[in-house]
């Protein structure tokens, strides 16, 4: 295995962790960045399987309030709702996951351009919801009623395409719907399990036969940095998204949209 192998991994997996909760896609910033140093995984498996170390981040940062509601589950029916409206949410990209599958890992994977738009489209709808004069009505994720957990899952699968962003469309579709910035975040996160669970589940019983011992390697590689970065970002997202809302975010996406369109041009 080449050094340089384990280098890209190393890189991309802080990409990772640094991108997977905030609304600029983690994905997106990957298979670009994974475009312009050369980096090709097999199946592109590995830009699905380091989410791993994401989701652990989460559940490391968050056990002890996961703890909670799990303890609280047979007595509590704010807890099974919240149980229920988190299951409700992730049900549509479950479904379109498994459907569209083949497409998005062989086609809209491939596709820099089509990414570098995203960002772009992406940063600009986000900058403009978060000037919005919005009056959120939903403060606590906890107590999100079942319909707007739906609903927001039916705004997660935007980020089937590459670059929309999974946090992105979560968080925008949670705002228009009607929650404050902090709470619409913290449902993100809690959303994020089941679904990275997921795909990652999936994406790895769909490649088990192709990935080999150096696959392995190079995704633990990329699996510990997203790891560590992430449990920083988790910790200190939801105070300075209440500090600072998404513009940040969003001006982000644009200057990264555009950067990859002038690379694109310049060295293909």
């Amino acid at each position: 295995m080449q050094t340089e192998t384990l280098v890209g991994a190393l890189i991309l997996g802080l990409v990772e962790g640094l991108t997977e909760f905030i609304p600029v896609s983690s994905t997106g910033h990957i298979l670009l960045l994974g475009h312009f140093i050369g980096f090709n995984s097999t199946g592109k498996t590995f830009e699905v399987l380091i989410q791993l170390g994401a989701i652990l981040a989460i559940l490391t940062v968050y056990a002890s309030r996961l703890l909670t509601i799990a303890a609280d589950l047979p007595t509590s029916p704010a807890a099974r709702r919240f149980v229920i409206g988190i299951l409700l949410a992730f049900l549509p990209a479950a479904v379109i996951g498994v459907i569209a599958h083949g497409y998005i890992k062989t086609v809209l994977f491939y596709s820099p351009a089509l990414i570098c738009t995203t960002l772009l489209v992406g940063g600009i709808v986000l900058l403009a919801i978060d000037r919005m004069p919005l009056k959120p009505r939903y403060h606590d994720a906890m107590d999100y009623p079942l319909w707007l957990c739906l609903a927001i899952g039916f705004c997660q699968t935007l980020a089937m395409v590459p670059g929309v962003s999974r946090s992105g469309a979560t968080i925008a579709g949670a705002l228009l719907l009607g929650t404050d910035k902090r709470s619409a975040a913290e449902f993100s996160f809690f959303l994020a399990m089941p679904t990275m669970a997921g795909a990652f589940a999936y994406d790895l019983f769909k490649n088990r036969d192709v990935l080999s011992m150096d696959d392995a390697t190079v995704i633990t590689v990329g699996f510990v940095a997203a790891f560590v970065t992430a449990v920083f970002v988790v910790r200190g997202l939801l105070d300075f998204v209440s500090k600072h809302g998404f513009a940040p975010f969003a001006w982000w996406r644009i200057l990264v949209g555009l950067a990859g369109f002038a690379g694109l041009y310049l060295v293909g």
